[in-house]
């Protein structure tokens, strides 16, 4: 069949980048390491120390799942062949159509573990930390930003991940003026941390009586989300903390009493609020783990190993040049202009059609 001549000619290639990228990964060393975790697992006393256990485990979970990748991708390629020669045979047009879409299937999961790969950061398997800000504006400015929100939330949703929004401020009339927000899971942070700076918007504003054409700016900060195992000392004369009454539309989430923790950096004058948890105690744990995030984001911006040397004011966003566009009007167009993506269908981009973007920067980036 003509159908698999494409196939054919493209297989002994693919099945190469396979190996090519299971070479890069380490597989057999993966294989042992995942191994020598499973042993331990088995050791008399394993769950004395509940909080390593669990860091054992998820640390094997994430093994056992990059091996099962390339393992189901190997078996995968391999059957393609057998399956090309049994539907020859049965001369089936349908069955045929069905074997080039597995093919293709197949080819996408393996570009997805291709890039994978490539999240080789010290911090790059860990969740992510993310804070939008609304730019200058007013109520265009802050419906933006609450876009973004929907768009990154839908984003990681349809991967899987896990969204926890810890602070939310939002507007009498309409959008929010910031939002901090987790994206828990698996390589989060590798894949989200190019996404930080300044995005852009341009429309017929909804808020402008006279129709015009505006344009609109938001900021995103990503930092990663630290391990418990990390430890990270903060000097308790450097941090201001405030209690505050929650607000905003938090619903049942928003306890309405002084539940809410503002903890200043002094140092740096960076700022971390936290109100969409239940109490006090459990705002002020997650503001403080999301200040260290910010600080060892800093720090590693500033090649600085201890803590204590970073000083000066990180209180203000910088706006620089701005990272992507999103052009509603006259035409539809989201553009990245670090790569040069370029996408026609602003729709599905603000529905979480992220990952053209983020995969682009990161073969940049390889």
């Amino acid at each position: 069949m003509l159908i698999f001549d494409p196939i054919r000619q493209e297989l002994p290639e693919v099945k190469k980048i396979l190996k090519e990228t299971g070479e890069a990964l380490k597989v057999d060393e993966l294989r042992e390491e995942a191994k020598a975790l499973s042993e331990k697992t088995m050791e008399p006393g394993f769950w004395d120390d509940p909080e390593a256990a669990q860091s054992l485990l998820k640390k094997k979970s994430s093994l056992d799942a990059k091996i099962e990748k390339y393992e189901k991708l190997g078996t995968g390629f391999a059957d393609i062949n057998d399956m090309i020669e049994l539907v020859e045979e049965m001369e089936d047009e349908d069955e045929a159509a069905s074997v080039v879409e597995t093919y293709e299937e197949l080819k996408k999961q393996l570009e997805e573990f291709r890039l994978e790969t490539l999240l080789n950061g010290k911090y790059d398997h860990n969740s992510a930390v993310l804070s939008l800000h609304a730019g200058a504006g007013g109520v265009e400015a802050m419906d933006w930003a609450e876009m973004l929100l929907r768009m990154y939330t839908r984003w990681a949703e349809q991967r899987g991940y896990k969204v926890n929004v810890v602070d939310l401020q939002d507007d009498t009339e309409a959008g929010i003026k910031s939002a901090t927000f987790i994206v828990e899971g698996e390589n989060a942070y590798g894949y989200l941390k190019h996404e930080k700076g300044v995005h852009r918007l341009v429309r017929i504003s909804p808020f402008n009586a006279a129709g015009k054409r505006q344009t609109s700016f938001a900021a995103l900060e990503v930092m990663p989300e630290i391990d418990d195992d990390i430890e990270v000392t903060i000097n308790p004369e450097d941090i201001r903390v405030d209690t505050y009454r929650s607000s905003g539309a938090g619903g049942q989430h928003v306890n309405k009493t002084d539940s809410a923790i503002r903890i200043t950096h002094l140092p740096t004058n960076i700022v971390v609020t936290c109100q969409n948890e239940r109490s006090q105690h459990q705002n002020r744990e997650v503001a403080m783990k999301i200040l260290m995030s910010k600080l060892i984001d800093l720090a590693e911006q500033q090649h600085k190993e201890d803590l204590a040397e970073i000083k000066g004011d990180f209180s203000q966003i910088t706006w620089g040049s701005q990272i992507r566009s999103y052009v509603f009007q006259p035409y539809t167009m989201v553009k990245d202009h670090r790569t040069g993506a370029e996408v026609g269908n602003v729709s599905a981009v603000m529905d979480g059609a992220l990952d053209h973007f983020i995969n682009e920067e990161l073969k940049v980036l390889k």
